[in-house]
């Protein structure tokens, strides 16, 4: 990115582009204000934590998926998959029908499909794991510490939270009780258990037990 590609958002130095110029009025268009805020959020994060520690990156990928990561994520999800694959095929699809290249267009798959799985996407190439971090900073707490606090406070000053704990929530507990096929091996099943009354997944014993061979 040169200088003049550049833009400063909350304190931070982040890519101006069209195809990122794009991500942000698809993500404001499509996300709740609450759920804006946090995928600004998560980009901020991600783009700071880069630049704190180094981090070779393509920032166009970084900035569109951790723009688009949380699309499907609402009270009108209906799967059939999971809410991280669905929102991973319209930001392959977003960016596939920008101009990118496949590679590119896969990072971003990926960087949205594991953005809850920070088991897997904290170790993939530095794209998915920047987005990962970004995501799971704004979550989770993650790596609070790399930022300073003063930073922190500007971003957060600049896309507030809105409330995302209480109503991320429900959106969780939603896709639990109306989709509850497409929780059994994510994060999702955990706030089915312990908020959703009569909630029942899957379980991998399960498919174990009934797999098709005769031992």
């Amino acid at each position: 990115m040169t200088a003049t590609e550049t833009r400063m958002l909350a304190g931070i130095s982040v890519p101006k582009t069209p195809l990122v110029d794009k991500a942000i009025d698809y993500a404001r268009k499509t996300c709740e204000p609450y759920l804006f805020n946090h995928v600004m959020r998560s980009w901020l994060f991600a783009a700071r934590i880069a630049e704190l520690q180094n981090i070779l990156h393509d920032a166009e990928v970084v900035a569109v998926g951790t723009l688009l990561h949380d699309i499907t994520l609402n009270d009108r999800f209906s799967g059939p998959r999971r809410f991280e694959v669905e929102a991973a095929e319209l930001a392959r699809n977003f960016a596939t029908e920008a101009g990118l290249d496949s590679h590119r267009a896969q990072l971003i798959w990926d960087s949205v499909a594991l953005n809850s799985t920070p088991s897997i996407g904290l170790y993939k190439e530095a794209e998915v794991a920047l987005c990962t971090i970004g995501i799971c900073f704004d979550v989770v707490g993650l790596k609070y510490s790399v930022i300073p606090s003063s930073e922190v406070r500007t971003i957060v000053a600049e896309f507030p939270r809105l409330g995302m704990k209480r109503k991320m929530t429900k959106c969780f507990c939603h896709i639990a009780k109306t989709q509850p096929e497409t929780t059994y091996d994510n994060f999702v099943r955990d706030f089915g258990e312990r908020l959703v009354p009569g909630y029942r997944a899957t379980s991998s014993v399960d498919l174990v037990e009934a797999a098709p061979f005769d031992e």
